[in-house]
């Protein structure tokens, strides 16, 4: 669907340069069939950003409702309907006298070409946004989840937008230009940045045996129990989170689920047999985190474990991230200076000191 998007809005951007190029070099006028046609096209590129952003994140759902946004291009075309129902030497006339008799729906038409530019620029924002929370919702390794690009096409169309309303329609064409090598290059080699099917489905189909619940409560810690306001619209008891939480816990601590490294809040939902939904509002309201940033810190707390051990002192310290569930060096120390404010290498250093100033005094207590 994305590249379906893509390919039309190439085609109107495209038709929309050839227009320009008319324009520009004042043969526009040889083509009065033509004229006109260009007011309203600005108008699809709004709608296009966003649907196209929509869809590479997936969060397209219906592409036959989405079709109303292109209603005001539609609306910008009747109104200029007895325009392009006159005869060429009157459409002709009319832009040599810069649009006289049709002034008052250019300006709306304008106006509305502004607008547009603001509100997807900001929906797509939006939209990328959304997905990123989604991503760190869902997967404890988001580096083949980059969307980077995706949001400097947005941010490329927002400042293309700028020259919109600037009014330098040279700046502006050349611009465009540009951006369509970009999109070009990065959107027709860009796969699917969301694309697992398990994942998409996993909030309407019921795949997952019910948890049932508990009939006590002597897990119930005061200041990590929270408030019933927070479930009442997803339907999750107090109680049934608690021991929900009681059981990732004790599974995540004895299993050692988080060293595998391409873990997703699905695969581990699935481990402890309860809806992801329910799980991931569980860790982000008892944990205090995303599911990315909470299966990450149980890996640096491996990590530590396992350098305290003498034993492990000949691994090198990324392969004992490895054996961590970490998968690149970048993301270790990402996660490792998040949590503990120093690098590795520095706190590995401050350990063997205190271990050897630990081994000097047990040996002047020994004499």
């Amino acid at each position: 669907m994305a590249d379906k998007i893509l390919f039309f809005w190439f085609i109107i951007i495209g038709f929309h340069l050839f227009l320009f190029y008319l324009y520009y070099n004042k043969i526009d006028s040889e083509y009065p069939y033509l004229l006109g046609i260009n007011i309203p096209l600005p108008l699809f590129h709004g709608p296009f950003l966003y649907l196209y952003t929509k869809a590479i994140t997936n969060q397209l759902k219906n592409w036959k409702i989405n079709l109303l946004h292109f209603l005001p291009v539609i609306i910008s075309y009747l109104l200029l309907i007895d325009f392009f129902q006159l005869s060429d030497k009157e459409k002709i006339l009319i832009f040599e006298n810069q649009g006289n008799g049709f002034e008052n729906i250019i300006n709306i038409i304008i106006v509305a070409i502004f607008c547009s530019g603001i509100i997807y620029v900001f929906l797509s924002i939006q939209a990328t946004r959304k997905h990123k929370k989604s991503v760190l919702n869902q997967f404890s390794n988001n580096e083949k989840i980059n969307i980077s690009w995706l949001n400097y096409l947005v941010y490329g169309i927002g400042i293309s937008w700028l020259f919109v309303i600037y009014g330098n329609d040279e700046i502006l064409f050349t611009v465009v230009v540009l951006f369509v090598i970009f999109i070009g290059y990065f959107g027709i080699n860009q796969v699917g940045i969301f694309t697992n099917t398990d994942l998409l489905k996993l909030e309407t189909e019921s795949i997952f045996y019910t948890f049932t619940e508990p009939t006590f409560n002597s897990y119930i810690v005061e200041d990590k129990v929270p408030n019933n306001q927070k479930y009442e619209k997803s339907g999750l008891k107090q109680e049934t989170a608690i021991e929900i939480h009681k059981l990732l816990c004790q599974k995540i601590e004895n299993e050692k689920w988080f060293t595998n490294s391409e873990l997703t809040l699905f695969e581990l939902a699935q481990n402890l047999n309860v809806l992801p939904n329910k799980l991931s509002q569980v860790i982000n309201t008892f944990e205090g985190k995303n599911f990315y940033d909470y299966i990450n810190s149980k890996r640096v707390e491996l990590f530590l474990k396992l350098v305290e051990n003498p034993e492990n002192r000949k691994y090198t310290i990324l392969s004992l991230a490895f054996d961590c569930g970490f998968n690149s060096k970048s993301s270790f120390n990402k996660h490792f200076k998040k949590i503990t404010n120093q690098t590795p290498s520095v706190y590995i250093n401050s350990l063997e000191n205190r271990l050897k100033f630990q081994k000097n005094e047990n040996e002047m207590h020994s004499v």
